[in-house]
C-alpha cells in the first residue's frame, strides 16, 4: 500500500490541474515574500541603530513588535478569512506588509518606525494560516503533504532571496527607497493574489463529508497532541540554534567559523523541509517524526564531545533533521480537522509554534545560566525525544485519514 500510495503522490504532481498550480504559485510566492520581508530586519537593524541613535533594547524592540504582531494576529486573520475569504484576506494582509515597509521608509524617528513594523507585522500574520489552508484546499488527501512542504521550503527561497535582493540594493541606494521599493513589491503582489488565487466554495463539515477520523472529541485530541509536538519541535530548534556559536567557540572556532556553520544549518533546513515531506509521504507522518526527532536528538547529543572540524560536518544533517519535522507536521494538520475548520487550526498551530519558538531561548537560556551549556543542550535533545511517545500516539488518527499505509 506504501508503494501505491507514493505512486498516487508521484502521478498527482506530474498532472496539476490549472487552479492547483494556481493555488501552489500564490501560496508559495505569498510565503516567500512574508518570510523575506520578516528577515529583512536583520540587515536594517545596524542602519536604523547608526539612523537613530537607538539602544541594543530598542533593536530588540522592534524584532520582537514586528514578531509579536505576526504572530499575535494569525488566529484573527483565520477568521477574518472564514467571513471575508481567503483572496482578500490575503490579499489584504500583504498588502499591509507592504505597505508598513514603504512607512518605515519615510520614518522620521523610532516611534514611527515602530509602528510601521507593527503594521507590518500585522499583514505578516494572514499568510501562514491562509495560505497553507489554501494548499491543503487545494491539494486534497495525501497530495496535501507533499504540497504542504514545498510550500513550507518556499520560504526559505524568500528568507535567502529578499534580504540579498535588499544587500544589493543598498549597494546603490540608501535605505529609504530601498525599502519603499521592496514594500511596493508587496501592494504589486497583493493585486496579484486578490485577481488569481481561486475561489472555492463553502468547505464541507464534518456531517457533510463524513470525516473518517473519528468523532469531534477524537479529533480535537488528535490536534491538541500534534500541536505539542510542533510546540516541542520549534523549542528544540530554537533552543539548539541559540546554544550553537558557544558550543562551537569553546571548540575553537572563529567567528566566520560559527557564521559558516550557522550556514550549513540553515542549508540543512531548507533542503529538509522539502525533502521531508516527500519522505513523509513515502513512509508516514509519524515514521519520518520519528526519524527526524530521533536524528536530532542524536546529532546535538553527538557535537558536545566531536571535535571542531567533525562538528562541522555534521551540521547540515543536523539541520535536516532540525527543520524538516516541520513540514511533516504542517502537512498533517488538514488531515486532523475537518475542511471547514483547516484554517482556524492552522492559525492555531502556526501560533503556537512560533509562540514556542519565542519563549524557548528564554527558559533554555536560564538553564544553561543556571548549570551550563552542555546540560542545556542535554535537555534541548531531550526536548525532542518527547515528541516520540506523543507521535506514537498520532498513529491511529492518522491511519484513519490516510490510511494504514501512510501513517
Amino acid at each position: 500500500m506504501r508503494w501505491i500510495g507514493w505512486q498516487n503522490v508521484a502521478a498527482g504532481a506530474a498532472k496539476l490541474t490549472r487552479q492547483e498550480r494556481r493555488a501552489a504559485a500564490i501560496a508559495g510566492g505569498a510565503h516567500a515574500l512574508h518570510d523575506g520581508y520578516t528577515d529583512l530586519i536583520y540587515i536594517m537593524l545596524p542602519l536604523w541603530q547608526a539612523e537613530f541613535a537607538l539602544s541594543y533594547a530598542a533593536l530588540g524592540l522592534l524584532r520582537s513588535m514586528f514578531a509579536g504582531a505576526m504572530a499575535g494576529l494569525q488566529i484573527p486573520a483565520g477568521l477574518l478569512s472564514e467571513r471575508f475569504g481567503a483572496a482578500a484576506v490575503l490579499a489584504a494582509g500583504t498588502a499591509l506588509a507592504g505597505f508598513g515597509y514603504c512607512i518605515a521608509g519615510l520614518s522620521t524617528g523610532f516611534a514611527m518606525l515602530l509602528g510601521a513594523l507593527v503594521i507590518g507585522g500585522a499583514g505578516a500574520s494572514t499568510q501562514h494560516p491562509i495560505a497553507s489552508a489554501l494548499v491543503a484546499r487545494a491539494f486534497a488527501g495525501p497530495r496535501s503533504l507533499t504540497a504542504l512542504g514545498t510550500y513550507n521550503f518556499s520560504g526559505d527561497l524568500g528568507k535567502m532571496t529578499v534580504p540579498a535582493a535588499l544587500s544589493l540594493m543598498l549597494l546603490v541606494l540608501p535605505w529609504r527607497p530601498a525599502l519603499a521599493i521592496l514594500g511596493g513589491v508587496g501592494l504589486v503582489l497583493a493585486i496579484v493574489i486578490f485577481v488569481f488565487t481561486p475561489r472555492y466554495g463553502r468547505a464541507a463539515t464534518a456531517e457533510e463529508e463524513g470525516h473518517a477520523g473519528g468523532g469531534k472529541a477524537q479529533r480535537s485530541s488528535a490536534f491538541a497532541i500534534l500541536l505539542a509536538i510542533g510546540i516541542l519541535d520549534s523549542a528544540t530548534r530554537m533552543g539548539f540554534l541559540l546554544f550553537l556559536p558557544f558550543v562551537l567557540t569553546a571548540k575553537g572556532a572563529s567567528l566566520q567559523n560559527v557564521g559558516l556553520a550557522m550556514t550549513l544549518v540553515f542549508a540543512g533546513g531548507a533542503a529538509g523541509k522539502l525533502a521531508c515531506a516527500f519522505i513523509g509521504a513515502r513512509i508516514g507522518a509519524i515514521a519520518t517524526v520519528w526519524l527526524t526527532e530521533g536524528l536530532t536528538a542524536l546529532g546535538i547529543v553527538a557535537i558536545l564531545p566531536l571535535p571542531l572540524p567533525a562538528a562541522m560536518l555534521l551540521l547540515p544533517l543536523i539541520g535536516v533533521a532540525l527543520n524538516g519535522t516541520s513540514s511533516v507536521l504542517y502537512g498533517s494538520v488538514p488531515d486532523l480537522v475537518t475542511a471547514d475548520r483547516r484554517t482556524r487550526a492552522l492559525s492555531i498551530f502556526y501560533t503556537g509554534t512560533i509562540g514556542s519558538g519565542a519563549i524557548a531561548p528564554v527558559l533554555f537560556g536560564r538553564v544553561g545560566d543556571a548549570l551550563g551549556v552542555a546540560t542545556a543542550l542535554i535537555m534541548v535533545a531531550a526536548a525532542a525525544l518527547a515528541t516520540l511517545p506523543l507521535a506514537a500516539l498520532l498513529r491511529p488518527a492518522l491511519a484513519r485519514s490516510y490510511g494504514a499505509g501512510t501513517a
